[in-house]
C-alpha cells in the first residue's frame, strides 16, 4: 500500500514536471492573494449563521419573556419590551389594572423578516377582569424589531388593546 501512494507521488511529480517544462512551480503573490481573499471570504460566511442564530436565540428569549411577564402579571416588566420610542413619556396603560390572562397561544410562530432585523407572531389571548369576571379573547399581531446598536429586540407593535367592557 505504502509503495503504491510513493509510485502515485513520484508519478504525479513527474506529469508537473513535464506540464511546467522542469521549471520549478512557484505561487505567485497575485495567486496566493486570492487564495488569500477566499479563505477569508469562506470564513466571514461561515460567521454569518451563527450571528443570525443568536439573533434567533434573542428574539425567542425576549418573546419568552414577554409572555412569562404578561402570563404572570408583571405588567411593568412586560412594557419594558416595548420599543423605548413609544413609551416614551407615556405612563402604563390603566387597562392594564385588574387583568388577568388565562391563556397565550402563539398561532403563528416566529417569522423573520427578510432585513431579519423584524419578526412578526400572532398570538390569542384570553383575559378577564377581576371586577367583571367575563373571558374574552383577542388576537394578537406582534411585531418585533432588532435594535443593532443594543443587541435587543423590542415590540414595536405595543400592548395588545386589552377592552374593559
Amino acid at each position: 500500500m505504502i509503495a503504491e501512494q510513493r509510485n502515485n507521488i513520484i508519478a504525479w511529480n513527474s506529469i508537473v514536471e513535464k506540464a511546467t517544462l522542469g521549471k520549478p512551480r512557484r505561487f505567485s503573490s497575485t495567486l496566493a492573494r486570492l487564495c488569500l481573499a477566499g479563505l477569508v471570504a469562506t470564513t466571514l460566511a461561515a460567521c454569518n449563521p451563527v450571528k443570525k442564530d443568536q439573533m434567533t436565540d434573542s428574539l425567542q428569549n425576549a418573546t419568552n419573556g414577554y409572555q412569562t411577564a404578561l402570563r404572570w402579571g408583571y405588567y411593568e416588566n412586560a412594557y419594558a419590551f416595548i420599543d423605548p420610542r413609544q413609551r416614551q413619556d407615556k405612563p402604563m396603560p390603566a387597562s392594564l389594572e385588574g387583568l388577568r390572562l388565562t391563556g397565550y397561544d402563539v398561532i403563528q410562530p416566529l417569522v423573520l423578516k427578510q432585513d431579519e432585523n423584524q419578526a412578526a407572531q400572532i398570538v390569542e389571548i384570553e383575559y378577564l377582569y377581576e371586577d367583571r369576571q367575563i373571558v374574552k379573547k383577542l388576537k394578537d399581531r406582534q411585531v418585533w424589531r432588532y435594535d443593532l446598536e443594543k443587541k435587543k429586540w423590542w415590540l414595536e407593535s405595543g400592548l395588545p388593546p386589552f377592552a374593559k367592557r
